[in-house]
């Protein structure tokens, strides 16, 4: 059974707001979007939300845990639910969709470095480009 939003809050430390709620409740419906997207979501719903309030709720979303943020090169940092499982991504390079990819090996971290610095690795982030399906169908 899955954890309520409200609950999900709480057990992170955090007030339960309309605003965080809505925030998480968006991300469900639409993982990797990033925060000009909630807002438009969210503000439909709470009209007197700002798109600051929905930056400052993502952020402190991400630091409690309950979401993560991607940033894939050359696009606005998006945000997702998934999170402590240590996938990956694969973005397309025309269009810039975002599809999750699980573990490469299957374990965490998912990729041995060849030389850690004296770290102690925890994850790996891997990010894949190519084409998606629908940009390769039209070029076709």
């Amino acid at each position: 059974m899955e954890m309520s939003t409200e609950r999900a809050l709480r057990n992170a430390g955090l007030r339960a707001t309309a605003g965080r709620v809505a925030v998480l409740d968006a991300l469900v419906s639409m993982p990797h979007s990033d925060a000009d997207h909630v807002f438009r979501v969210v503000a439909s719903a709470l009209p007197t939300t700002s798109i600051q309030s929905v930056h400052n709720i993502l952020t402190d979303l991400t630091a409690a845990g309950l979401t993560r943020r991607v940033e894939p090169a050359g696009s606005a940092a998006l945000y997702e639910r998934r999170v402590n499982d240590n996938h990956h991504h694969v973005v397309c390079s025309q269009c810039g969709a975002i599809a999750d990819v699980d573990c490469v090996v299957g374990h965490t971290p998912c990729l041995s470095p060849s030389e850690t610095g004296g770290f102690t690795v925890q994850t790996a982030e891997v990010t894949f480009w190519g084409i998606c399906p629908d940009c390769a169908a039209s070029a076709a």
